[in-house]
């Protein structure tokens, strides 16, 4: 889980918990003020958020449960059910929405890659979900017999099971992205960017051939944007 602090224009005070290890995580928050607003994007599953919400409860503050909104900080979710799509998914749009750099395709690279279009008027289009490049390793390791957990490198003509495997997992992100982007231009929207994050993306943005704008902290930006709002 990652959380910050973020105070007028930046984030002042964050860092990374493993779901085992909050009770670290409520220690950490008491030596917080209390914040104006805090807005939680939780994929985790209620327990989690039970516990997160117990951290919250030092500063006599109910948190804002992000999710899929009709609607919000200028994004209008396509969703036939807008609230079934994820609210990770849903703050990162919101945080790209806020960059202002138009047309884009915003990818989350996680234990899943999201690959999700919106336009510079804020209208989101809808995406693809598919495995995270580690989880097709684990896949591939887990269900076939002959294929090793050995990760390997991005090779034009893969000559190895495991650059084989590796050039297989990236190769298949990068055309969910270029597949995302003729769709973009067969619809008329013109020049589109690539914005991503999550912790597979750094890897992947620098071996990807089109150009990318790496936003670590989409999913935060997106919450500040959320808190800012005041929308509960």
């Amino acid at each position: 889980m990652k959380w910050a602090l973020h105070h007028n224009a930046d984030f002042v005070k964050e860092s990374v918990c493993a779901h085992e290890e909050l009770g670290d995580l409520e220690q950490a928050w008491s030596a917080l003020s209390r914040p104006d607003a805090v807005v939680v994007a939780n994929v985790a599953g209620e327990v989690i958020g039970a516990r997160l919400a117990q951290g919250c409860a030092r500063w006599e503050q109910s948190p804002v449960w992000a999710k899929g909104r009709k609607r919000q900080c200028g994004v209008t979710n396509g969703y036939v059910d807008p609230g079934q799509l994820g609210p990770d998914r849903w703050a990162a749009l919101i945080g790209a929405n806020a960059l202002s750099i138009g047309n884009c395709i915003v990818v989350c690279m996680g234990t899943a890659t999201t690959v999700d279009v919106l336009t510079k008027q804020g209208d989101f289009l809808g995406g693809m979900i598919l495995p995270g490049i580690e989880l097709m390793h684990v896949l591939l390791n887990e269900n076939t017999a002959r294929l090793g957990p050995e990760r390997g490198e991005l090779v034009s003509f893969p000559r190895s099971t495991p650059d084989a495997i590796t050039s297989g997992a990236i190769r298949a992100t990068g055309g969910a992205i270029e597949y995302m982007h003729a769709e973009m231009q067969k619809a008329g929207h013109g020049d589109v960017s690539v914005v991503a994050t999550g912790g597979a993306a750094p890897a992947f943005v620098s071996l990807y051939e089109r150009p990318v704008l790496l936003r670590e902290r989409l999913v935060l930006e997106g919450l500040v944007c959320i808190g800012k709002s005041g929308e509960e």
